[in-house]
């Protein structure tokens, strides 16, 4: 008899079983195969059942990969769902696998390693030739001044869409949120101890918080230095693009595709120009909304975007996530001022230089539009513009050096680290 903890009991199915086995409930027989195999000795009772074999533990994994692989392909010829992934596969957006792999390799180096590196990297700063633009990020994005204290008591206040948090560094898990906001805060908060405590609030967040605070966003109007920003879901909004087709040679045309998501600029838009000869817009995927039915399109990959020399960047939530990389491209930015920041400080963009700045109500998009289209040259001002103002967010150790210099800073102020 092989060992048993590596087999597996099954019951074969005779035409004609033992009575004694008939006799026996069915569900007791099931519980008769897990005892053979949490006792590992199934000689006591096999001669009692001789329809029961033993089969290896890698036909049943075997059998089990073969049921997966048919259900994905099912998936993919017959529903909905191979749709999405087709465009995941073409679209032109990182690949989530491999950026979520890189980042659970980057677990296994022990917190202490990233501890020891910290005074060496942060030391090394005044050294370099772009110290003073780490220096005036850093204090861009952390705006506080005042010593402050961070509450002893751990809590969680979450909402649709954002989750507050108070406790410690290591207390926040993978699964306490979504996991892009651990990961991107994690790259940089694992280089402290992990008992240090932090307020912090991944999500959409559109309001000040009332206590120095780490978000992904936060409002441009009134005192917002209580929101300490952090690189946050940067899969997502810090992806750019190499656009090698020139602006003269793309469509006259606008083009918008996204969700609603609450975002009175987005409905007033669509409202206004949906069926506009100038404009290729639509709602791509499902809302909460409600909206005319026909304003669904089909979603476009980045390529389809990239052929028309103007793009919208209208805020959904929070901040337009399409923005950094209609920058990086050789089409134009169209959208109002914006209300809110993140990372890349869209508070220091300057209107009709960075981008194109149209008014709340849309009511001068036509008349810009046109204006550019007939003044190529004052549209790829714009777009040098744009890529002078993108490259400042490309460097990956000086944006990690920013990183760390804020936050040193929040626990600094906190009286926790001196």
């Amino acid at each position: 008899m092989p060992n048993a903890r590596w087999w597996y009991p099954t019951i074969t199915r005779t035409p004609y079983p033992p009575k004694a086995l008939c006799d026996t409930p069915r569900d007791d027989r099931r519980a008769l195969c897990r005892k053979a195999r949490v006792t590992h000795r199934p000689e006591e009772w096999l001669s009692c059942c001789p329809e029961v074999r033993f089969v290896p533990y890698g036909i049943f994994v075997f059998r089990y990969i073969i049921l997966t692989l048919l259900h994905c392909i099912c998936c993919l010829l017959f529903t909905s769902m191979s749709h999405n992934i087709f465009y995941a596969m073409r679209s032109g957006k990182p690949n989530k696998a491999l950026y979520f792999a890189k980042c659970y390799s980057g677990l296994v180096v022990p917190r202490s390693y990233y501890r020891h590196e910290l005074q060496y990297l942060l030391s090394g700063i005044k050294d370099r030739y772009d110290y003073q633009e780490i220096v005036r990020r850093s204090d861009y994005y952390n705006k506080v001044s005042a010593p402050f204290s961070v509450s002893g008591v751990d809590k969680q206040e979450r909402d649709r869409r954002w989750l507050y948090y108070t406790g410690r560094l290591d207390g926040f898990g993978r699964g306490t949120f979504h996991k892009a906001y651990y990961f991107d805060q994690h790259a940089v908060t694992r280089y402290f101890p992990g008992e240090l405590r932090w307020n912090f609030c991944p999500g959409d967040v559109y309001y000040t918080p009332r206590v120095p605070t780490v978000v992904k966003s936060r409002l441009l109007e009134g005192d917002n230095s209580n929101a300490v920003l952090l690189k946050l879901d940067s899969l997502r909004h810090f992806m750019f693009v190499d656009d090698r087709l020139p602006f003269r040679e793309k469509a006259d045309r606008v083009v918008f595709r996204g969700k609603i998501r609450d975002s009175r600029l987005r409905k007033r838009f669509l409202q206004r120009f949906f069926g506009n000869p100038l404009c290729d817009c639509g709602v791509v995927g499902h809302d909460r909304d409600e909206f005319p039915q026909e304003w669904l399109r089909p979603k476009l990959t980045l390529q389809e975007h990239l052929q028309c020399k103007f793009i919208m960047a209208i805020e959904g939530n929070d901040v337009a996530s399409n923005l950094k990389w209609v920058m990086s491209s050789n089409s134009v930015a169209v959208m109002p001022r914006p209300t809110c920041e993140t990372w890349f400080m869209e508070g220091l963009l300057k209107p009709d230089y960075h981008y194109i700045e149209v008014r709340d109500d849309f009511s001068d998009l036509e008349e810009k539009v046109q204006y550019y289209i007939d003044h190529p040259e004052a549209a790829e001002e714009i777009i040098q513009h744009a890529h002078d103002y993108v490259e400042h967010f490309r460097d990956k150790e000086r944006e990690l050096l920013i990183g760390l210099r804020v936050m040193q800073r929040y626990f600094e102020l906190s009286g926790q680290i001196k």
